[in-house]
């Protein structure tokens, strides 16, 4: 059953990229966008558009809206993207009973990977080890019992039930800090995902973060396209992501494709998912155990870094799959032979601290939620560079947004993974941003470092030299020359990661002194009591 007219349920790259996708399989697309997202770059690249009330997130988690807009403008298919209400299976459940196609997961798995507690449990029926962690949602009473029963030492993750994106999820070491990371991440939770529950797992110090791209077409049959590895992140959100993974054995990604595999063939997976592992090292850095930690029934972020290596077009499968198409019809009975090695950065609107952390939005908004014009871009060149980004020259970020701006992605022919790094900075050499505050140097101070060069990483990596990084990332910043070089070492002096604070503190009440908060966000909080002595550094709220 051929599509004819795409309602692309989402905004930005990743709408652009749907919109691409869709256009060459002959698909009409409607884009849509939210009142203060008329003039976003997605906007333009559909073939047309419609306006959702509102402003900010809220307006692209409408559902009923967004299906009401999909039946007026004769859409017969409903692409979700990714974040927003991709792994939603009430959006799902809607646009069935309107008689739209809905491009990707079935609403009862998009229910069960929804459910972090579910996945484990079907996980455990395949026979797919697991981490050390409570059976069901847990009290602070039951999270304090868990992490004594890991002995001395012992460490745990308290995590949302139905998180996602790093949210509702923090590590917790000591038996003074349960209740409150316990209650962080409930108010958390059930802000971000309208269910306050938890549960905790053993949380492994010294991990790689490797996943497993799948697809599947209805019938039981799936496929791996193979193995990523993201293990350099930044408070769980990722960073970089390397297709195929440079460290690990091809025996050790049989055996993750085969665990990903009898999940989804006892799933009938339909679509994309990811089956996302955690690799425990030794003390020489090899893998001691691996578990299943989560797995995601949609479109990924890094899904770039996977078609650059296998040649298959991702939104195009899933296209194809959602108008019934087999994995036979898609030339896909097997897994298809990697072709070299690819690398995707995220480059992302953000200011850095000098401890190394970073601030999401880039400081103060203006009225609309803006951080800035954007005056100028330039993207790198040349064979296997590939940019998925929505900016433009005179394009206003909204803060209101997730921070990330585009997509740098790179592939090498080589097997080297060197060969792949000396591409990838030299891309980054090239890239500028100029008008708003990224994370450009920090990146290639983390692409400078010996340790990133030779993958000798974990999943903390970055946060334990974050503070070494931004250094390097100021200095690089400083010094370089006002051109890009060919070989990354001083590209363009651009905004870096500075963001001047121009605006002041506001007035408080009398006898009270006003604290901006370093970032947008929702307040979960105040942790300070009232007629507390504050010193510099102690935490408010």
């Amino acid at each position: 059953m051929p599509l004819h007219r795409l309602l692309i349920a989402n905004r930005g790259e990743i709408a652009i990229r749907v919109a691409h996708a869709a256009a060459e399989l002959g698909i009409a697309t409607l884009a849509i966008h939210s009142e203060d997202d008329v003039d976003a770059l997605h906007v333009r690249r559909a073939d047309a558009s419609a306006a959702l009330a509102g402003i900010g997130p809220a307006a692209y988690l409408d559902i009923d809206r967004i299906v009401d807009v999909a039946v007026r403008e004769g859409c017969d298919a409903l692409h979700p993207g990714y974040g927003f209400l991709s792994e939603n299976p009430a959006l799902a459940k809607r646009c069935a009973a309107a008689g739209i196609v809905f491009v990707g997961s079935t609403p009862e798995l998009l229910a069960l990977f929804g459910d972090k507690l579910a996945a484990r449990a079907l996980a455990q029926r395949c026979g797919v080890p697991v981490l050390p962690g409570t059976e069901g949602e847990v009290s602070v009473e039951g999270a304090w019992r868990f992490l004594a029963s890991l002995g001395e030492g012992g460490a745990m993750m308290i995590k949302a039930v139905a998180g996602g994106g790093g949210r509702g999820l923090r590590a917790v070491r000591s038996d003074a800090d349960v209740a409150a990371a316990h209650a962080r991440c409930a108010s958390e939770a059930m802000k971000a995902f309208g269910n306050g529950a938890l549960y905790a797992e053993a949380l492994i110090e010294r991990a790689r973060h490797v996943e497993i791209q799948l697809v599947g077409d209805g019938s039981g049959a799936a496929v791996s396209l193979g193995e990523r590895e993201c293990s350099l992140q930044r408070r769980h959100q990722k960073l970089v992501e390397i297709a195929p993974s440079p460290s690990v054995s091809a025996a050790l990604c049989d055996a993750l494709a085969a665990a990903a595999l009898s999940m989804a063939g006892a799933t009938r997976l339909q679509g994309l998912a990811t089956i996302e592992f955690l690799l425990e090292l030794d003390a020489t850095g090899e893998c001691a155990h691996w578990y299943f930690i989560e797995a995601n029934p949609r479109l990924q972020v890094e899904h770039t870094v996977t078609e650059m290596v296998s040649g298959v077009d991702l939104v195009q499968t899933q296209l194809r799959i959602a108008a019934g198409e087999s994995l036979g019809a898609l030339g896909l009975t097997e897994a298809p032979a990697l072709r070299g090695r690819a690398m995707q950065l995220r480059i992302n609107l953000e200011a850095a601290q000098t401890e190394g952390g970073a601030t999401p939005g880039a400081g103060v908004e203006g009225a609309a939620g803006e951080v800035g014009t954007v005056r100028a871009v330039e993207w790198p060149g040349g064979p296997g560079i590939r940019v998925d980004s929505a900016l433009f020259g005179g394009c206003r970020p909204s803060a209101r947004f997730d921070p990330l701006l585009a997509k740098l992605v790179v592939h090498s022919t080589s097997a080297d993974h060197a060969d792949l790094v000396r591409k990838a900075r030299r891309a980054l050499g090239e890239a500028r941003v100029d008008g708003v505050p990224t994370n450009l140097g920090f990146l290639r101070a983390l692409l400078d470092d010996e340790a990133v060069q030779a993958n000798r990483v974990d999943t903390a990596f970055v946060e334990r030299h974050a503070a070494a990084l931004a250094a390097a990332a100021r200095w690089s910043d400083a010094s370089r020359a006002p051109t890009g070089s060919a070989s990354g070492a001083r590209p363009w002096r651009g905004a870096g990661n500075v963001s001047p604070r121009s605006q002041g503190a506001p007035e408080g009440p009398p006898g009270c002194v006003a604290v901006v908060a370093p970032l947008d966000g929702v307040l979960l909080a105040i942790v300070a009591a009232p007629g507390a002595l504050l010193a510099a550094g102690d935490e408010i709220a």
